[in-house]
């Protein structure tokens, strides 16, 4: 027998059509050195952090997914706030990983410090600055020979305009993904993190995320942890808003142990 998680009243939510904006592919020419990303034009759904945008996905989760309900119910609503440019949040990503929060927090302080000169420290973090820092340097406040190397590579496909800003931002969900996962040190489960919680995109499911996983085990009473042709089979009727699913499985799991089990930092 599942355990349900005690409901709320919920409110009632309008619903209105979801908009899309229709981008081109960017003008620019990459260097002949650089290998060419086609950019076809793609529908990208609004973010998460645009106006309504989650109280219209909540009313597609609830009607969609009745066992969603109980869950939805019980937790105050997801936020997406506003988070930092794709470069400083991929950056931080690369610092972030297999750290403590903690610890990840002191050598993050200690990176922007030696990126601004003890300025004024995310708006000085850029590729230029990157690039200009030793892996020594690197080393000595905190970063592995191996991250230093992977914040080089990432530094390196920005200058050779293989990865910008704009293109990051203009690529749908399974480019974004083929492309950066060419970056050293940036595996799928990073580009997930990246899409949700800094994009803020709506339609990512992290399949090999455990807390998802665990989460999605745990609401549909399976007897063993979902693998990813079963998550994308039993998730799909959370379509279009699986960034939200997924967020509730993680919040699903953290009731249970009382441990966070999904990223909280603004990346």
């Amino acid at each position: 027998m599942r355990n349900h998680v005690q409901t709320q009243p919920s409110s009632k939510i309008p619903f209105r059509p979801r908009k899309i904006r229709r981008l081109s592919s960017p003008s620019k020419s990459l260097p002949p050195s650089a290998p060419s990303i086609p950019l076809i034009p793609r529908a990208i759904a609004r973010p998460l952090s645009s106006d309504g945008e989650i109280e219209l996905s909540l009313r597609h989760l609830r009607s969609s997914d009745h066992s969603l309900v109980s869950v939805i119910d019980s937790l105050a609503p997801p936020s997406f706030e506003s988070s930092s440019p794709p470069f400083i949040s991929l950056t931080k990503s690369i610092l972030y990983q297999q750290l403590a929060t903690k610890a990840a927090k002191t050598i993050y302080g200690r990176f922007l410090t030696l990126c601004s000169g003890g300025g004024d420290g995310e708006p000085l973090v850029s590729p230029e600055t990157v690039l200009g820092l030793s892996a020594q340097q690197l080393r000595q406040v905190g970063v592995s020979g191996r991250k230093a190397s992977y914040l080089h590579d990432l530094a390196g496909k920005y200058r050779d305009r293989v990865l910008s800003d704009s293109s990051i931002l203009e690529m749908d969900d399974e480019a974004l993904l083929r492309v950066l996962t060419t970056v050293k040190g940036i595996g799928v489960w990073s580009v997930h993190m990246f899409m949700m919680f800094s994009l803020h995109r709506p339609d990512v499911l992290p399949v090999g995320d455990l807390g998802v996983r665990k989460g999605v085990q745990l609401l549909y009473n399976l007897k063993e942890l979902p693998k990813a042709v079963e998550m994308e089979e039993v998730c799909e009727k959370w379509k279009p808003y699986r960034s939200v699913g997924s967020w509730y499985m993680w919040r699903l799991m953290e009731s249970k142990s009382n441990k966070a089990l999904a990223p909280v930092e603004k990346v």
